[in-house]
């Protein structure tokens, strides 16, 4: 490990906005598994409603709705400490008070969220996870362990740059009956698009993430759809064929010759 990734790893450990804990460390007594049901009381201090943002990169995209909406909670979850440094930083900067960081694995959520205490997810520009539908955040694997967490009906938010992703996304929310409430493959674009609640849009809209820039940059269109998940009801996987991206690898970097 680089010496820069120490120095930010360091720096983190001081950071009162920043909760880690990976999955050896799920021992009783642990004070980061302690917050189970207890954000709004013990960290944020408010009854104000609380939203994660998944896969949360670089932090400014959480950063980014903390500003918007003072009188939202938001905490950015992401297993990459190095990368999350730099929002944990800067909300540090601003005495943000309404942003946390959790530096843990996505599958272990419930083990620090209590029923019913998040009330809505932001999913932005994850891996697309091309090659296994349970790696997919928006796969009912997921499903099942969001809803350990959510309200009943909360709203899930995905972004994308990737047509594989949307369309799986889209066809999972179809086969189980999901309440769709807005759905564009070209956010910024299109006039017309199918949505129910027009301030979602303005929400989508409204910030763009570090990845969402570079591909913006690159031609690229980029995909919302927002859609609520009940408690009730068997989810069912989709098993469909779907087109695999061209334009990238399986890796987050790759971009092939003919969209430069």
């Amino acid at each position: 490990m680089g010496k820069n990734k120490l120095k930010k790893f360091a720096e983190m450990e001081q950071m009162t906005c920043v909760f880690q804990c990976g999955a050896r460390e799920l021992l009783p007594g642990n004070p980061v598994t302690a917050m189970k049901g207890e954000w709004r009381n013990s960290y944020f201090h408010n009854d104000h409603p609380l939203l994660l943002e998944l896969g949360c990169g670089h932090g400014d995209y959480t950063v980014g709705l903390a500003r918007v909406y003072p009188d939202t909670n938001f905490i950015g979850v992401d297993i990459k400490g190095a990368r999350m440094w730099a929002g944990a930083r800067q909300a540090t900067t601003e005495n943000l008070t309404n942003v946390a960081f959790l530096r843990t694995n996505i599958e272990m959520l419930p083990n620090f969220f209590a029923t019913d205490e998040v009330d809505g997810l932001w999913i932005t520009f994850p891996d697309p996870q091309m090659k296994k539908a349970t790696k997919r955040l928006t796969s009912t694997y997921f499903m099942e362990r969001y809803r350990q967490l959510l309200r009943n009906g909360a709203t899930i938010h995905l972004k994308t740059d990737s047509p594989f992703l949307y369309t799986y996304t889209r066809e999972m929310i179809r086969l189980n009956k999901l309440p769709l409430l807005c759905d564009t493959d070209d956010l910024y674009e299109k006039s017309e698009v199918r949505s129910q609640k027009s301030e979602l849009l303005v929400d989508a809209q409204r910030l763009q993430t570090h990845y969402e820039h570079q591909w913006l940059e690159r031609g690229l269109t980029i995909k919302y759809l927002a859609w609520q998940l009940p408690k009730s009801g068997t989810l069912v996987e989709p098993e469909i064929e779907i087109e695999k991206d061209t334009y990238r690898s399986y890796g987050r970097n790759y971009v092939s010759q003919t969209n430069n």
